[in-house]
């Protein structure tokens, strides 16, 4: 053990250490010089007894208490074969290293027998026989735990416990081996795993608990200890629950268990049995969420932050690199992305911050490994890099890769079964089996075992399910899926009966389509006709009078046609010979007929009964027509609503606008007021219009409540770009951060162009945009603005943030000034428009139920003030043209300045990489060349060493390098198998060829 070597180290290097003889003073009590009677002092010579300063004893009283010791010599030294026996039993006591045991048989026999006759000595010392044995120590344990969960220990109490615990952890280091076995016979392994279990909270954040880790990691210290530990089926979770403490000291001590524990053969899974066991112990919704959440948490402390920040990493890169991930890609993606997915890489960069060498030796190896690892996933692709966080950039890659193999319909499959899976909430569960199913099969080695859990057991469903599903969280999902589920049912039922309403619409108007072109048709047929008709009675007026005059002297005088009637079927001939019919009597004669000959075409009959009178245009009549149907609303309706200015809100602004295009024009109302006597035979769309034609200054009221309902919205779009406007002048003049960049820039300027003595006043203000153009010399990527900035980062790093000050500027560049001022124009000639029609509605009398004064009254007062604000931000605008004019420049070296800024920012991290690649492959050089000389000297190292130091060089980040060095040369030598064989056939991978 550590304790004995270096304890055996000083005896070699110093005087003989004290054996079986006594000292000048024996275990008697000296009484001082102060208790005795004054005496005179004697400066001639110190005498025999000078360590009292006085030639003359003092008096020594002997306490009954304190029994005398004889004076004992040490016993000749036995045989060499003998000595060489005694001395082998002492040391194998120690459990002492091959090298210290190599050390210990180096030394003279006199110093072995020295080194054997104290030990022995020591070890039978009467003082010393209650304690030093382990059955004391375990006694006192078991009442401790017995009486924690009885009684409050107070602060004195408190730390007579932890000397007991402290005593026990000592003990466990320096006694001989012999003391360790009986606490392993004694089973004291699990009276302090009870212990730990039965801690109350006081005793769990006290140094007790601290103290009790401490002795489980001195008896790992030891082999056969340390063999007793990982033997114990509970040792390892109990350990681990520890972590829940406040205490910063023990979870680091924690923490450096688990993580040595995972270097040592076989420690690695129960260290991840340990966490799984911890995750349902602490109630975590995932394995490490507990450590993630501590990396990320400041205590305020910096020494003890850093500490367990250091102890977490070194934690997680052991896990991640010990074990199976030694040597298993798979194991490291499958662990790391559990890691990742809790967020420890924007972690990682926030820890840079506390700038710890320590610390940060250990980020650099998880992201060097990272990164690797990353390399190595995607070489097996043939690509540069795999994009892990994007789902079709990764199904792009499997697709390529087994697109022309027999497993594509496997994959074809799978997809196809996933896209029977549920996807609703309560299919979470099965999505986290498949899941977990995948990671069995990448994990899995060839004999069916998993690194990382056990494998599924009992492989049924609902078994699986059950066991994934947290109570509190169904009842959750339930709530919100029947809440879901209702406003479902709600949507559903509202979207039908839209669509009924969008069918019956559509229905509506195909068929009004085919009527009114029925219609139309029908009122040119009988247009035709009706002219037709009139010029044949005019030539029958005209042929009747020129006869009447004609048969005057001719037989016709002497016949009377009326006597013919009594004999003539008038009926019949009417039904024969009659060019024009009553509609009924026409009705009647089609049914006739169709009866006789079953052809005729029944749609005109069917869908008129009355003739419709029509005289405006008949595609204008058409989509009037369907205006109308989409209204709803009749006629008498419409003329309230825009006499009362629609009050109730039936007009919306669309059908208003729509409404415009359907004015009754002069020529229109003329024909109409010839037809109005025939009201009841006009169309549709032709009564309409007479019927608002009606209304006085109908027009200029429909164009009133259009500009009143559209006045808002126009001002609101409006009113932002004048804001902008006088918000980005404001800005581009106020701008001291502005202001600094041009000095600077014209300074530039001059130097560049004449020196420091430039005779440059000033510069134009696009030249601000050609600065990104300049290249450098050196350095092809970095233009005159990256060195602006720089500049500007050293020396006036406040004038970075001019996007603060400019705002609005990138707003104001997209407003079109001159389409600005001819809206606002539009809109103050409607407001004066809607001035005048006011004076004429206020000079007429008005009809019952007209409120067109007041309405637009009010709305004229609102809107006049409300537009005079906006008149005034324009006019303060136009007044700073002369910045105006550059909002487009600075909004353009805006962008410019950012993209910029990015570009520095991505070379610095790049950079920052490049520095910490750099180091860590210096330190790997020098790893390397430390193992060479080592190697070269003769001279080889104990792998692993004591359980202590396997501690030290893990919280230190020494054994990784060895690891490092190892992944590097196999990095290295897979590269050049994929070089050489990428001619040939695929290279093999393990565990799962993709």
């Amino acid at each position: 053990m550590p304790n004995h070597a270096s304890q055996i180290a000083a005896w070699s290097l110093s005087s003989p250490p004290p054996g079986p003889l006594a000292p000048c003073c024996t275990t008697a009590t000296c009484v001082s010089a102060s208790t005795m009677p004054p005496r005179k002092r004697n400066r001639q010579g110190l005498g025999f007894l000078c360590c009292f300063g006085s030639s003359e004893p003092p008096e020594i009283n002997l306490k009954d208490t304190v029994p005398l010791q004889l004076l004992e010599f040490s016993a000749p030294m036995p045989p060499a074969d003998e000595l060489h026996a005694r001395f082998s039993e002492l040391v194998d006591e120690l459990d002492l290293t091959d090298k210290n045991r190599e050390a210990m048989f180096a030394l003279p026999d006199e110093k072995k027998w020295q080194i054997y006759c104290s030990k022995k000595k020591e070890q039978e010392d009467p003082n010393k026989l209650a304690t030093s044995w382990p059955d004391y120590y375990i006694d006192r344990i078991n009442s401790m735990a017995a009486m924690q969960t009885l009684f409050a220990f107070d602060e004195e109490e408190m730390e007579m416990r932890n000397k007991v615990v402290e005593d026990l952890k000592t003990a466990l280091r320096t006694q001989p081996m012999r003391f360790v076995t009986r606490f392993i016979e004694l089973d004291g392994l699990t009276c302090l795993l009870n212990f730990l279990r039965s801690m109350d909270y006081e005793t769990c954040e006290s140094r007790v608990h601290t103290s009790v880790i401490g002795c489980i990691k001195a008896l790992m210290n030891n082999s056969q200890g340390r063999a007793h530990v990982l033997a114990h089926p509970q040792s390892i979770n109990t350990i681990s629950q520890s972590l829940r403490t406040e205490n910063i000291k023990t979870k680091v001590a924690v923490l450096e268990i688990l993580g040595a524990v995972c270097l040592v053969p076989g420690g690695h899974k129960k260290v991840l049995q340990a966490m799984a066991h911890y995750q349902k112990y602490a109630a975590e919704r995932t394995r490490f969420q507990t450590l993630l959440n501590e990396l990320d948490r400041s205590t305020g402390r910096y020494r003890d932050e850093v500490n367990l920040k250091t102890a977490i990493m070194s934690f997680i890169n052991a896990v991640l690199n010990a074990g199976a991930g030694e040597d298993n890609l798979e194991f490291r993606l499958h662990l790391r992305y559990e890691f990742l997915m809790l967020g420890i890489q924007p972690v990682i960069d926030k820890l840079r911050e506390h700038e710890n060498a320590t610390l940060d030796r250990h980020l650099d190896f998880f992201e060097m490994v990272r990164n690797e690892d990353d390399s190595e996933l995607a070489k097996r692709f043939d690509m540069n890099h795999v994009d892990t966080k994007s789902a079709g950039a990764m199904f792009e890659l499997i697709k390529k890769k087994l697109s022309h193999s027999d497993s594509y319909p496997h994959l074809l499959s799978i997809l196809q079964h996933c896209l029977q899976m549920p996807y609703k909430r309560s299919g979470l569960q099965h999505w986290q089996l498949l899941d977990r199913i995948l990671q069995q099969i990448v994990l899995q080695d060839d004999k069916g075992e998993d690194p990382d859990l056990a494998p599924l057991d009992n492989f049924s469903v609902k078994n699986i399910i059950r066991m994934l599903v947290n109570e509190n969280e169904v009842k959750q999902w339930r709530e919100q899926a029947e809440k879901f589920r209702k406003d479902h049912a709600e949507l559903m039922a509202k979207l039908e009966k839209k669509e009924r309403e969008c069918d019956t619409k559509t229905q509506e108007k195909d068929e009004m389509m085919k009527t009114l072109n029925k219609m139309k048709d029908k009122l040119q047929r009988e247009g035709v006709e009706l002219r037709s008709a009139r010029e044949q009675v005019l030539d029958l007026s005209t042929r009747i009078n020129d006869i009447a005059h004609m048969i005057n002297g001719t037989i016709w005088n002497e016949i009377d046609d009326l006597r013919a009637f009594e004999i003539l079927d008038l009926k019949d001939i009417e039904k024969m010979f009659s060019a024009y019919q009553r509609q009924q009597d026409l009705l009647t004669n089609q049914s006739f007929k169709q009866k006789e000959t079953g052809s005729m075409d029944d749609l005109y009959v069917s869908t008129r009964k009355v003739k419709e009178l029509s005289v405006i245009d008949g595609r204008r009549a058409q989509n009037c027509v369907i205006l109308l149907s989409k209204l709803k609303m009749s006629n008498e309706e419409i003329k309230r609503a825009i006499l009362e200015m629609d009050e109730r809100e039936e007009l919306a602004k669309d059908m208003l606008e729509q409404l415009l295009k359907f004015i009754p024009e002069k020529s229109d109302i003329d024909l109409l007021e010839e037809h109005k006597h025939e009201l009841e035979r006009m169309a549709r769309a032709d009564r309409f219009l007479f019927e608002m034609s009606r209304i006085d200054h109908y027009q200029q009221r429909l164009q009133a409540l259009f500009f009143k309902k559209k006045f808002a919205e126009r001002l609101a779009e409006t009113k932002p770009k004048v804001e902008a406007l006088l918000s980005a002048s404001k800005e581009v003049v106020r701008s001291k951060r502005l202001t600094q960049i041009l000095e600077v820039v014209l300074a530039f300027g001059n130097f560049m162009n004449k020196g420091q003595r430039g005779n440059a006043f000033g510069f134009k203000v696009s030249s601000l945009n050609k600065i990104a153009d300049t290249k450098s010399s050196i350095d092809r990527n970095i233009t005159m603005l990256h060195y602006l900035i720089m500049i500007f980062e050293k020396n006036y790093p406040d004038t970075l943030q001019i996007q603060n000050d400019l705002s609005n500027v990138p707003e104001a560049a997209k407003v079109n000034l001159a389409e600005l001022e001819k809206e606002v124009h539009h809109i103050k000639s409607g407001l004066k428009a809607l001035e005048a029609e006011l004076h004429y509605q206020q000079s007429r009398t008005r009809e019952r139920g007209d409120k067109f004064v007041a309405v637009i009254g009010d709305f004229i007062t609102v809107a006049g003030f409300s537009f005079s604000e906006l008149e005034d931000q324009l006019s303060e605008a136009k007044d700073k043209d002369a910045a105006r004019r550059v909002f487009g420049i600075f909004d353009t070296f805006l962008q410019s300045f950012g993209e910029a800024r990015q570009d520095l920012e991505n070379m610095q991290r790049r950079k920052e990489e490049e520095e910490r690649r750099a180091r860590m492959e210096a330190m790997l050089k020098e790893q390397r060349e430390r193992e060479r000389r080592t190697k070269k000297s003769g001279t080889t190292e104990e792998v692993g060493g004591e359980f202590d130091d396997l501690v030290s060089a893990l919280r230190s980040g020494e054994v990784f390098d060895k690891d490092l060095n190892k992944f590097k040369r196999n990095r290295k030598r897979s590269v050049n198998q994929l070089v050489e064989g990428s001619g040939g056939r695929e290279r093999a991978v393990t565990k799962v060829n993709y």
